[in-house]
């Protein structure tokens, strides 16, 4: 009899550890909540793409969209429950949207560390542009130095100072990781035309097709001349526009300034050509949280 008592008594322990892992109450999945404003659509091209770093390595969270009003397509995604509870940041970057690589892009828009159950983002951290901006100063002048005609000077930009009686450096702007280029820009008759993008503010940047055939000074900038687009004419006068400085994604995801300005100058009405003007902040960038 004893025996038998035995028997069921192990018979009843193993069921009992049976039940225990048929109901493991460990969830398989955990969500993962962004509330992110700030953005812009990246039209048919390109999307978003979420990204959590989980011992080291980037695990994708998933892909969405941001329409005109910069509400995302997506904001909850459903993850790995293991991988969510111990990721240790979270990076936003710009992909393709077909033909994408499935490690991500360089371009890294935003991204924060995790702190208990949420973290808060920026573009500020190391892991996307990694820095404030808060001591980015510009300056610019209005000339034309490509062609030999001097009735034409305000029909030009370059990001340079006059202040000490020679050409000097104009921009004071920090410097930028991988997949991220600066670019001039003029908004003429509401129109913002591109002066070229450049990584460096001591050396011409890589476009001079509005420009006449001589050599321009070797700072950013472009002389509007030749070539207008469409609805423009050249030469014009830059008097009563915009003058703005971007950062954009390279590749780029559009013609458009992309939506990080940090230096944005109002052009006064009355400029005059070869005197220097400041440039002001612009700061007001995307900002956001992820939640686990």
């Amino acid at each position: 009899m004893a025996k038998i008592k035995v028997l069921f008594s192990l018979l009843a322990l193993g069921l009992a550890f049976a039940s225990c892992d048929d109901n493991d109450d460990t969830p398989k999945y955990k969500d993962l909540e962004l509330n992110i404003s700030g953005l812009e659509d990246l039209g048919n091209d390109y999307v978003y793409e979420g990204w959590i770093i989980v011992d080291g390595a980037p695990v994708t969270t998933g892909r969405f969209s941001v329409d005109a009003s910069g509400e995302l397509s997506q904001d909850s995604f459903a993850l790995d429950y293991d991988d969510v509870s111990d990721a240790s940041t979270f990076i936003l970057t710009i992909e393709p949207s077909v033909g994408d690589d499935p490690a991500p892009s360089a371009v890294h828009i935003l991204a924060g560390d995790f702190s208990g159950k949420s973290g808060s983002l920026s573009i500020f951290h190391p892991a996307a542009l990694g820095d404030d901006y808060a001591s980015a100063a510009g300056k610019y002048i209005l000339a034309t130095p490509t062609d030999d005609v001097d009735t034409n000077e305000n029909s030009g930009i370059w990001f340079l100072s006059l202040a000490s009686g020679s050409p000097a450096v104009g921009l004071d702007l920090p410097t930028l990781p991988d997949g991220w280029k600066y670019e001039g820009w003029v908004v003429i008759n509401g129109s913002p035309v591109s002066t070229g993008t450049f990584t460096a503010v001591d050396v011409a940047d890589d476009f001079s097709g509005f420009s006449g055939s001589k050599s321009g000074p070797p700072f950013p900038g472009e002389d509007f001349l030749l070539n207008a687009p469409s609805g423009l004419t050249f030469p014009t006068d830059l008097a009563g526009g915009v003058a703005v400085i971007s950062i954009e994604p390279y590749p780029d995801n559009s013609s458009a300034p992309f939506l990080l300005k940090p230096l944005v100058g109002t052009i006064a009405a009355g400029a005059t050509d070869h005197t220097t003007y400041d440039m002001g902040q612009n700061l007001q960038f995307p900002t956001g949280t992820v939640s686990r």
